[in-house]
């Protein structure tokens, strides 16, 4: 973490100095016009309200109808693609502190000498060798929320959320997103369910719209889209307890199939004590709600015990428990436009999470799905807002997150299946069974796609083509930046590489070097730099604005294979050295070499080129768009020509 840049500045460095034009908007009552609009408190929009809070610039605002923050959440599982993403925000460290660590889990099945018991049938590894430098984690949804607010609150523009808002009407201009469109073209009305503003309205008129609104969202429905998909017509309940067992996994995740009572899903929670259960319960009949059940916790608590025999369950509080029936639905399109293209119209709504998408919530992936919806729409809105990219790209929003979504679904809908239906063994072949170790051989082929590290965005104008992949085959075009170890040139510092994102709308070059490049000039890290630094077509030429520090729109970091003693700082190019800040003061964190002391070398484990090395370049959401030779000047400022603008307007 970098600070003190513009002069030094006493306490804590991760509270921003405000922003004191948009700080005065925050206040009882909303402003008549944002630039947008954040409808939904929950993961999604508080993901996409941490970003913007970052942009001076931006006037954003978030509202929900719930009368305060939430105490008590009901997702839980963070997966290791989502700590990465909270690496960024700042807060990674603090979740890891406080959550639970999936390090193993187990598989419980009908005991063979006795089918009224449950024995157990393999343990292993939750996820696989260095999928991540992050593990998975349980931690309360809550938790999750309070560290967002945070670091709005700690943001250029103090960005808290106004609660007790409805949303009465949502209102699109009809020339939305066109050439005449007015600058403000969606008229948001709410109304306010606080006790001393009962039933005021208030109306917003906002640049763009984001519907975090959950299942029922009104965005979504002003929209006249409708979640469709398919119902199994299973029940299932949920509670977070405190308890005395004899089951000897339950500080472990474990799936517990038994013979005729049903199945168990064991989530150990934070804290050492606390554990989620997840019981089956009876299936339902065709049209039939779960809500018409009249299931209390007490019935909860019976499934889970006639599920654990022979061990004994003595559950001594529940903090909360819910029932819900298992479904997956999808909406066709994330956004407002229907068939339009670029060239007729630009999107001015949008909807995220479970407003767009839902799932049964085994698999732990409803929060974090939703989170990386909104953490790749957030970048993309300011860097429109700011007149940084082209307005087009905000299509490339429902484009990717709709195809990802419908993964899931698929995903979601097969697991689900599986962990519903009851044990197979050998002779006893059932068509609506499953053969537990075919479940456990699924939920091992899956483990990358419940890790989020399997998510892959396909060609289009932000994702280049593999002409080049082989230069860097562990930086797959279209999937996340895979971090590794390094250590820094200018003070030995061991690092992750993947840690230089931040989330502040920035792109990122990785330039790998060549065995024999020592940064000298002749060199092709050299040529690169002067390149960017000086030609006419270069990314920092063509996209800095003036009074911009050199990396504003693209940070160059360069990595190469010498160890970090062997190489002199003081004659590597200006490039890797900026001066930046009113100061002018000198950036020394640009250069990385292998950490050849652990024997991570980060060539040999993302697959570099040695003899060639290339570029690897990254979007502010952490996905690689394009894997390009080092010499590769015109195709790197043709790639980001396409999406973004000119200091020139062009």
């Amino acid at each position: 973490m970098q600070f003190h840049l513009d002069g030094f500045r006493a306490g804590d460095p991760t509270i921003e100095p405000a922003n004191t034009a948009t700080d005065a908007l925050q206040g009882d009552t909303l402003p008549s016009e944002v630039d947008v609009l954040i409808v939904g408190n929950g993961p999604a929009g508080l993901t996409l309200a941490a970003q913007l809070a970052a942009f001076p610039n931006i006037t954003t605002r978030i509202v929900d109808q719930k009368d305060g923050p939430m105490e008590l959440g009901q997702a839980d599982g963070i997966a290791c693609r989502t700590i990465e993403m909270f690496n960024a925000f700042g807060f990674a460290e603090r979740v890891l502190k406080e959550a639970y660590w999936v390090n193993e889990v187990s598989f419980w099945k009908p005991d063979p000498a006795d089918r009224g018991k449950i024995a157990r049938t393999d343990t292993i590894q939750d996820t696989e060798d260095g999928l991540s430098e992050f593990p998975h984690v349980i931690l309360n949804q809550a938790r999750v929320h309070d560290f967002y607010l945070d670091v709005m609150r700690n943001a250029p523009n103090r960005l808290e959320p106004d609660y007790s808002r409805q949303v009465i009407d949502v209102a699109i201009d009809p020339k939305a997103g066109t050439k005449s469109s007015p600058s403000h073209p969606v008229t948001v009305t709410l109304e306010r369910t606080d006790p001393d503003h009962a039933g005021q309205r208030e109306t917003v008129k906002a640049r763009y719209v984001v519907g975090c609104d959950g299942a029922r969202s009104a965005v979504r429905k002003s929209l006249g889209r409708e979640l469709r998909g398919d119902s199994a017509h299973q029940a299932w309940g949920v509670m977070d307890v405190l308890c005395v067992t004899d089951f000897p996994d339950i500080r472990k995740k474990a799936t517990i199939h038994s013979a005729n009572e049903g199945n168990v899903l064991i989530i150990p929670r934070e804290g050492g004590y606390l554990v989620r259960l997840y019981v089956e319960l009876d299936k339902l009949a065709e049209g039939e709600r779960v809500a018409s059940r009249n299931i209390t916790s007490d019935h909860l608590i019976a499934a889970a015990q006639r599920i654990l025999h022979p061990y004994t369950l003595d559950v001594k509080e529940i903090a909360w428990w819910s029932v819900y029936e298992i479904g997956q639905r999808l909406c066709d399109k994330f956004d407002n436009l229907n068939g339009e293209t670029s060239a007729t119209r630009i999107p001015n709504v949008f909807i995220a999470g479970d407003a767009c998408h839902t799932h049964s919530p085994k698999a732990g992936q409803g929060m974090n799905v939703s989170m990386q919806d909104t953490f790749n729409l957030g970048w993309k809105l300011a860097g429109v807002l700011e007149g940084r990219i082209k307005p087009e790209i905000l299509h490339s929003y429902s484009e990717e997150r709709q195809a990802i979504a419908k993964e899931l679904i698929d995903f979601d809908g097969k697991f689900a299946k599986m962990f519903s239906a009851r044990p197979n063994e050998d002779g006893t072949a059932d068509s609506n069974g499953v053969d537990p170790k075919e479940f456990q051989k699924y939920f091992i082929q899956q483990g990358r796609f419940t890790a989020g590290t399997a998510t892959r965005y396909t060609p289009s104008v932000l994702t280049g083509p593999d002409i080049h992949q082989d230069l860097a085959k562990g930086f797959v075009i279209g999937m996340r930046f895979h971090s590794a170890p390094v250590v820094r040139l200018s003070d030995a510092k061991p690092a992750q590489l993947g840690h230089c994102a931040k989330v502040d709308g920035r792109w990122r070059l990785y330039a790998f070097a060549c065995k024999d490049d020592r940064g000298q000039p002749g060199s092709d890290i050299h040529a690169l730099s002067d390149f960017l630094q000086t030609a006419p077509i270069s990314p920092m030429v063509k996209f800095n604005r003036e009074g911009d520090d050199q990396d504003s729109v693209l940070d160059v970091r360069a990595i190469f294979q010498q160890p970090h003693r062997s190489l002199a700082i003081e004659a590597m190019p200006k490039l890797l050295l900026p001066r930046k800040g009113k100061y002018g003061l000198v950036d020394y964190e640009k250069i990385y070499c292998p950490d050849l002391k652990s024997g991570d070398d980060i060539f040999d484990m993302r697959g570099i080129d040695r003899d060639h090395g290339c570029m690897v370049l990254v979007r502010p959401d952490q996905y690689i768009s394009h894997v390009l030779p080092l010499d590769a000047f015109g195709a790197l400022s043709a790639f980001l020509s396409n999406i973004l603008i000119a200091r020139n307007g062009a």
